[in-house]
């Protein structure tokens, strides 16, 4: 804090950026679907898609208390998934307006 007034407002509401990559049985199960719906449900915003090794990247952006609820969810996934890795690092916010699934 430096004894300094924060005046942007998105450092006041703790936004962050997440990088996020699941590994195991989450792709063909409903993955990205599943994870628009329960990103929109907890404001985040961001997107998700599949890669070519077999694993969903996301990119997610919300307040650190729903940041860490979905990355909990990601550890879960959708019923037909079967996660086997969770791989989550701290990136750069981009200000997504909203969460998307990207398909190739």
């Amino acid at each position: 804090m430096n004894g300094r007034n924060s005046k942007s407002p998105s450092s006041d509401l703790g936004v962050k950026h997440l990088n996020i990559t699941i590994t195991g049985k989450v792709q063909g199960v409903g993955f990205r679907e599943t994870t628009k719906i329960v990103a929109n449900q907890m404001m985040v915003n961001g997107f998700v898609r599949n890669e070519k090794d077999g694993s969903v990247y996301i990119e997610a952006e919300a307040e650190d208390l729903f940041l860490e609820e979905f990355v909990n969810w990601c550890h879960e996934g959708p019923d037909r998934s079967r996660v086997e890795n969770v791989s989550v690092s701290e990136g750069e916010v981009k200000n997504y307006r909203n969460f998307e699934v990207f398909k190739k």
